[in-house]
C-alpha cells in the first residue's frame, strides 16, 4: 500500500502492489475534542492555538487515486509519464479540493500535491480556476507539494539542471494560487558530501526562480539523506537565502529502508528541532492513534512543545498516512490531536 510520496516514487521499479485499507471508526474522536463548557464549547476550542492547520493532500490520496492503487508501481510510474489523469479513478476528484477540505473538515487551508494535477503543471487557466474555487471557499492555498521531476540533489549536472526547470512550472502554479512555497526533494545518489553539494547547486538555482516569483522553495525529510536533521539543515544554509527553507516532517526519519522496515532511523525529535530554524512550514504526520487520540509514535505534546519554542507561529499541515482508519476519520482524529495537544503547550 502507499506508505508515503517518497516510498511510493522508489518502489514504482519494484512492481509492488497497492493493499486496502480498513476504515474503522474511532470511537475516541469525540471524547478528545474536549471536555464541554457551560456554552457547549470544549475547553481546547476556548484556547487559542499559536499556528493554524491546513489540509496536505496527501491525506487523501487513496479517495483521489481509487482501484488505480492495485497497480504495480511500475504501470503507476508509466501512466504518470504518459496518461496521468488516468491514474484519478477514486471516488473524489482533485478539483474538488478546496471544497473538500472547507464541507468535510472545517479547515480554510490546503496543501497539494503535484501528482494529482500532473497534467496541468503549465495549464494557467487551469490554476486561474482553481484560486477561484480557493476564493469562493474562501480557502487559502499554502504550499505544492512537488515530487516525480527529477532529483535536485543529482551530481550529473546535465540531470540536476533539468530537473530544476522542470519545477518551473509549479512555482508559476503555486503563484497563481497565491502559495508561498513549493515543497521539493534534496535527493540523489552518492556519497553524502556528494548529493550535499548537487542540492546546494539545485536548490540553489531553483530558489533563484522561486524568488523571482515571490515563492519559497523548501525542502521536507522525505528519506535518505534529506532524513538526517543536520545533513539537510547544512544543506539549507549553504544554499543562503531566505527564499529556501524547509518543511519539517513530524514522522520522516528514516535514513534506509527494507521493504516495509526501517533498518537505520533519525530521532525524530531531534530532528524536527534541526530543521525548526528553516521552516516555512510544518507538516503533522500521523499513522494510527491509541484510544485517549494520542498518535502512537509521535508525541505531539513534544513536538508541538519544540515547534512553539522555535518561534514558529505559521501553518501546520495534517498529512494522514495511516491504513486502520478510513481517510476521513484519519484526518479528523488528527485535527483532534493538534487542538488537544496545542492546548498543553
Amino acid at each position: 500500500m502507499i506508505k508515503s510520496r517518497r516510498e511510493s516514487l522508489a518502489l514504482m521499479a519494484k512492481g509492488s502492489v497497492f493493499l486496502s485499507a480498513g476504515t474503522i471508526m474511532p470511537a475516541f474522536l469525540s471524547s478528545c475534542q474536549g471536555a464541554a463548557t457551560k456554552e457547549g464549547q470544549s475547553e481546547e476550542a476556548t484556547i487559542p492555538l499559536f499556528f493554524s492547520i491546513s489540509l496536505a493532500q496527501w491525506s487523501l490520496h487513496r479517495s483521489f487515486f481509487g482501484d488505480i492503487r492495485k497497480l504495480g508501481w511500475a504501470e503507476f510510474g508509466r501512466l504518470l509519464k504518459e496518461n496521468p489523469d488516468a491514474l484519478l479513478s477514486g471516488e473524489l476528484n482533485p478539483v474538488d479540493f478546496p471544497r473538500i477540505a472547507r464541507a468535510d473538515f472545517g479547515l480554510s487551508a490546503i496543501e497539494y500535491v503535484n501528482t494529482f494535477y500532473f497534467s496541468k503543471g503549465e495549464d494557467t487557466a487551469f490554476w486561474n480556476d482553481m484560486k477561484s474555487k480557493c476564493d469562493g471557499e474562501g480557502i487559502a492555498s499554502k504550499l505544492i507539494m512537488c515530487d516525480a521531476e527529477g532529483n535536485l540533489g543529482d551530481t550529473n549536472t546535465e540531470s540536476r539542471n533539468t530537473s530544476v526547470r522542470n519545477h518551473y512550472k509549479w512555482v508559476d502554479a503555486a503563484n497563481i494560487l497565491g502559495c508561498h512555497s513549493i515543497r521539493v526533494n534534496a535527493a540523489g545518489s552518492g556519497s553524502a558530501d556528494e548529493v550535499r553539494d548537487a542540492a546546494v547547486d539545485g536548490l540553489g538555482q531553483l530558489t533563484e526562480y522561486g524568488a523571482k516569483n515571490g515563492i519559497n522553495i523548501i525542502v521536507e525529510n522525505h528519506g535518505g539523506y534529506s532524513s538526517d536533521g543536520k545533513w539537510l539543515a547544512d544543506v539549507i544554509s549553504q544554499v543562503n537565502s531566505p527564499y529556501c527553507g524547509t518543511l519539517p516532517d513530524f514522522g520522516n526519519f528514516c535514513l534506509e529502508k527494507s521493504g516495509d522496515d526501517c533498518l537505520t532511523s533519525y530521532d525524530k525529535y531531534q530532528g524536527v528541532s534541526e530543521l525548526l530554524p528553516f521552516a516555512k512550514g510544518v507538516s503533522a504526520k500521523t499513522y494510527d492513534f491509541d484510544k485517549r487520540g494520542n498518535e502512537t509514535t509521535i508525541d505531539y505534546v513534544q513536538m508541538l512543545k519544540l515547534v512553539k519554542a522555535s518561534g514558529f507561529t505559521g501553518t501546520i499541515g495534517i498529512e494522514y498516512e495511516g491504513d486502520r482508519l478510513n481517510e476521513k476519520d484519519g484526518i479528523n482524529a488528527t485535527i483532534a490531536l493538534l487542538k488537544k495537544a496545542g492546548a498543553e503547550v
